[in-house]
């Protein structure tokens, strides 16, 4: 069999979330192993790189599958585009290596959480951002953002019901940036705990406001404790927008995504 990956944008809105769950056939998982069945008439799981939750949205999620047909790889983004959903796309397929997994390889993710900081909501952004109404000072969440590069223990940004067997993650990047009334979080890393990013959002928010102090963030992650961390931001502020594989797509003619 081949195994084909794709890169997957999608609008997770209407969605419980990628993972497939017993409950509710309303997750992006589902859709994609529907729309592949149409278009192959196999039934199959892919398996996803990244669980995101309901709610958020992805520019360049990662998933894979083994296949039969005939269809060469870069085609199926063509072939699966015509049956999924208009909130769902595949942006880019091609075929790699028969043992190639997304979740046991090198790789650096890259996740952006929007916030709108504005006295009033703006309709037409309340899907794609958190709407925060006071005054947010983004230097100082710049501050307190860098003691969180490097690697740490992540426990107190980690939803207590992460069943992760070690909460040590490397962050590389976090850049926190206003562009007019949207601040934008930028993280960057070789992988994230269960709402670790929201989490991170959370806790910035509160430096912002002067809730906190940057300098209190390396305590907060000594004490290992969820509470002492900020909240868990909404939903829909978070974007997944890429995934990068340092090493290499075994198997893959094209290299880029």
């Amino acid at each position: 069999m081949r195994r084909i990956m794709l890169v997957v944008s999608y609008d997770g809105t209407g969605y419980s979330g990628w993972a497939l769950q017993k409950s509710t056939p309303n997750t992006i998982e589902e859709m994609l192993n529907r729309a592949i069945k149409a278009v192959t008439g196999e039934s199959l799981k892919v398996i996803g790189a990244s669980r995101t939750d309901a709610g958020v949205h992805a520019y360049g999620n990662v998933a894979v599958f083994d296949t039969d047909s005939s269809i060469p790889g870069d085609r199926f983004s063509y072939a699966l585009n015509h049956v999924l959903p208009s909130d769902i796309r595949i942006r880019q397929s091609m075929e790699v290596a028969s043992d190639f997994h997304p979740r046991h390889c090198n790789t650096e993710k890259t996740y952006e959480y929007r916030i709108l900081n504005t006295r009033t909501e703006i309709p037409t952004e309340r899907l794609y951002s958190y709407h925060f109404s006071m005054p947010l000072d983004e230097k100082r969440m710049q501050k307190a953002a860098d003691c969180l590069v490097g690697e740490h223990d992540f426990t107190s940004f980690c939803n207590v019901e992460s069943q992760a067997l070690s909460h040590v993650r490397t962050i590389k990047d976090i850049t926190v940036r206003r562009d007019g009334d949207m601040v934008m979080i930028s993280v960057t890393g070789n992988g994230f705990l269960y709402n670790m990013v929201r989490i991170i959002a959370g806790t910035l928010i509160l430096v912002g406001r002067g809730k906190m102090d940057a300098a209190d963030v390396p305590a907060v992650l000594e004490k290992k404790d969820r509470a002492a961390a900020g909240p868990t931001a909404p939903p829909q502020g978070l974007f997944l927008m890429k995934y990068e594989f340092p090493d290499g797509i075994p198997g893959a003619l094209d290299k880029n995504i």
